[in-house]
């Protein structure tokens, strides 16, 4: 079968919250929302969706009410990674029974894996789990740092199919590029560097930004794919901003706020993530402005 090409503007999903509880009917019209606005992937339950906190039972519904709102229009990579290899096979296979396009597998954190670990704990998901797997390689959360040399191995895998780089390293791209060859998926995992990454042979970005301007951020990319870098660095200074001020305290507290501003859903997360300070508000309040989001 010919591996699939996951490309432009995938959006990390926030998972919205009500007294404690997901608001799906908040995130389903997000969802819709985001199809709308042009979006061309869905990734619930990722670190954006606050994965480490949600229950397995509450991860599963979240990913079940992603594809059910999609309705197949755009590709939902459902995250489904761990630092246990049982649980991530667990979760990538409720993925492919719930009807998910593809899987989004970060690399185990905090037990800091070898290569030859994180080899192995990628084939194994490959095995057990007939799903297409974007791995997801973020050294600044998981410490460890996947090799080219094993993504060039972990790319011989049936259902290894590319990449969500989130190291901000541009060179990584094309090495990537040229040792993996051009059929394997490079999505950017960082709204602020995603213009040089897709200028190193990218394909596409995993976005925060995009929860709350997800029209931009479609037309970034599309300028991104045909070539138009001059029209996707203008949409890159009018996006910066917002990519700056969305990090300026632990995503997702930021994108959050700005949804609520939005009148999207609420700002709640959850512990150990905390409402964002007076400062840190007005910084998003202004990055908002400054791109001509309309707040409510």
């Amino acid at each position: 079968m010919p591996r699939p090409l996951f490309q432009g503007s995938i959006t990390a999903l926030i998972t919205p919250f009500k007294d404690g509880q997901i608001d799906a009917k908040a995130f389903q019209k997000l969802v819709e929302w985001q199809i709308d606005q042009g979006t061309h992937g869905l990734v619930p339950c990722g670190t954006t969706g606050e994965s480490p906190t949600l229950s397995h039972d509450e991860h599963k519904r979240v990913v079940e009410l992603c594809i059910e709102a999609a309705a197949g229009r755009v590709p939902v990579i459902a995250g489904t990674g761990s630092n246990s290899t049982a649980e991530a096979i667990e979760l990538t296979r409720h993925a492919k029974a719930a009807g998910a396009d593809g899987a989004l597998v970060v690399t185990p954190y905090y037990n800091k894996p070898t290569q030859e670990g994180l080899y192995l704990h990628f084939k194994a998901i490959n095995d057990a789990a007939d799903l297409p797997i974007v791995i997801y390689n973020i050294p600044g959360r998981s410490v460890v740092d996947m090799s080219v040399d094993t993504m060039e191995r972990l790319f011989k895998l049936k259902n290894v199919v590319g990449l969500k780089d989130a190291t901000a390293n541009m060179a990584r791209a094309s090495q990537q590029r040229a040792a993996l060859g051009h059929d394997f998926v490079q999505l950017s995992g960082e709204d602020a560097t995603a213009l040089g990454f897709m200028a190193h042979g990218g394909t596409g970005c995993i976005s925060v930004s995009a929860n709350v301007a997800p029209a931009l951020c479609a037309e970034f990319q599309l300028a991104c794919l045909a070539g138009n870098f001059k029209l996707a660095l203008q949409l890159q200074d009018r996006l910066m901003p917002l990519h700056d001020a969305l990090f300026v305290e632990s995503n997702p507290a930021p994108v959050k706020y700005a949804a609520e501003k939005l009148g999207l859903c609420r700002s709640e997360t959850r512990l150990p993530l905390a409402p964002l300070l007076p400062a840190s508000r007005k910084k998003v309040d202004e990055a908002l402005a400054a791109v001509g989001l309309v707040l409510v």
